[in-house]
């Protein structure tokens, strides 16, 4: 291994300079061990002494995470230890545990590889994980705030197998969002890894269950509605929903589902249709061939969406004329989707265009009707709210009751937090 002199990252040994700083790089056995004076644990070896932390990384709600060299085998490895407080927290401690035992059990070309749960030195706990060299997706979002469809399309690829392995053993991920996809570049575009499976459904039977019933887990803007109201039946389809909403915004620059207090961002989930994506990205081009896709991922029925998160993404590749499946795309270079798209898009258009033309059948009228409460029963009339003739009680009454079943789902997020 050698290390960078300056910014403390550590490289293997073919490697020449540091493409960050620009200086030499320095063999492990010549350089010396970096100081933080504001974190203790860098420069130090823990687990053991098999791992020395090299440099500070990010931080998160639940820790921080360093790189570190792993002497035992010689690599750079993530570690990824939790704050102090969060330590304490017996449930928190489970579910980082869960975390390692999980991603374990999974494929890792699509996941990140988690190699091991520690206890440290300082009396807190470490994930030992693959190092990888890029970048989330929000932070992406952040510098460019819309992408290419070929990279969004080749992004959800990745993500779809992953997930699929992960769905395929019962495991709902519950906590997709922009923060736990990381971008490893190559030459043919992005490499996809999801991260942190910390907040899993595990639907297997006999499976330990860390969730008290009624509470709320997940990041806000990309909730399902079964997840938003801490539905027992939640499944798999709660991450269909969660890839939907990041597609949207990455093809758009915009949000599906947007508030400025908890209590407004979940009501809109649970109530509100989102304005079609050819519309939220009218300036970024948009296809009107995308807004039958997003529509149904992003019902309020789980029942009405894509039975799989590989599905969705074979509809979101064919909204743009692509032919074959999210498998195969997975494996094609970015460039190439984007000349087949460019290709191939216009013609499928000008289709879409002539049949929606003489009325095409929605979902929107299915979709309705599960939110007026019909749960698969007939869908009620104008006369009818929650199934009481308006004639009775007054109206404000009905819109307390939804208030209250709003904050509530609020207050079991925030406790979950």
């Amino acid at each position: 291994m050698k290390a960078c002199t300056s910014c403390h990252r550590l490289y293997p040994d073919d490697g020449g300079f540091c493409p960050i700083e620009g200086k030499q790089l320095v063999p492990l056995a010549d350089a010396e061990a970096p100081v933080d004076p504001e974190d203790k644990r860098v420069g130090a070896s823990f687990c053991r002494g098999r791992y020395q932390i090299w440099r500070r990384v990010a931080d998160g709600g639940m820790g921080r995470v360093y790189q570190a060299w792993d002497k035992q085998e010689n690599r750079s490895v993530a570690l990824k230890i939790l704050h102090p407080e969060v330590a304490q927290d017996t449930v928190a401690v489970e579910r980082f545990k869960r975390e390692f035992e999980c991603s374990a059990s999974l494929p890792h070309d699509y996941i990140v590889d988690v190699l091991a749960f520690e206890r440290t030195e300082d009396g807190s706990y470490a994930l030992v994980m693959e190092y990888l060299e890029g970048e989330e997706l929000r932070t992406l979002l952040k510098r460019e705030k819309v992408l290419p469809p070929e990279r969004v399309i080749r992004m959800m690829a990745h993500t779809a197998i992953g997930l699929h392995a992960a769905h395929e053993k019962k495991v709902v991920h519950r906590d997709l969002k922009p923060d736990n996809i990381f971008l490893c570049g190559s030459r043919d575009g992005d490499g996809t890894k999801i991260l942190d499976f910390g907040s899993v459904r595990d639907n297997s039977a006999g499976a330990k269950k860390l969730t008290v019933m009624g509470t709320t887990i997940g990041s806000p803007f990309y909730m399902s509605p079964e997840q938003a109201q801490a539905l027992p039946e939640l499944d798999h389809r709660a991450d269909v929903w969660s890839l939907a909403a990041i597609a949207y915004e990455c093809l758009t620059g915009n949000l599906p589902f947007f508030g400025k207090t908890g209590p407004a961002i979940l009501l809109a989930i649970l109530s509100a249709e989102p304005p079609p994506p050819s519309e939220a990205g009218k300036a970024h081009g948009v296809p009107r061939t995308l807004d039958p896709v997003i529509e149904s991922a992003l019902a309020k029925s789980a029942d009405l969406r894509p039975s799989s998160v590989g599905a969705l993404v074979d509809k979101l590749g064919q909204a743009y004329a692509l032919e074959g499946t999210h498998v195969d795309w997975a494996r094609t270079p970015q460039d190439e989707l984007g000349a087949r798209i460019k290709a191939g898009l216009p013609a499928l258009l000008e289709k879409f265009e002539r049949e929606h033309a003489q009325g095409a059948p929605s979902l929107k009228s299915m979709d309705d009707a599960f939110k007026a409460g019909s749960a698969g029963g007939p869908a009620f009339s104008d006369d009818l709210v929650m199934g009481v003739p308006t004639k009775g009680p007054p109206k404000w009454i009905f819109a307390a009751i939804a208030g209250a079943v709003i904050l509530g789902a609020l207050v079991f997020f925030l406790v979950a937090r």
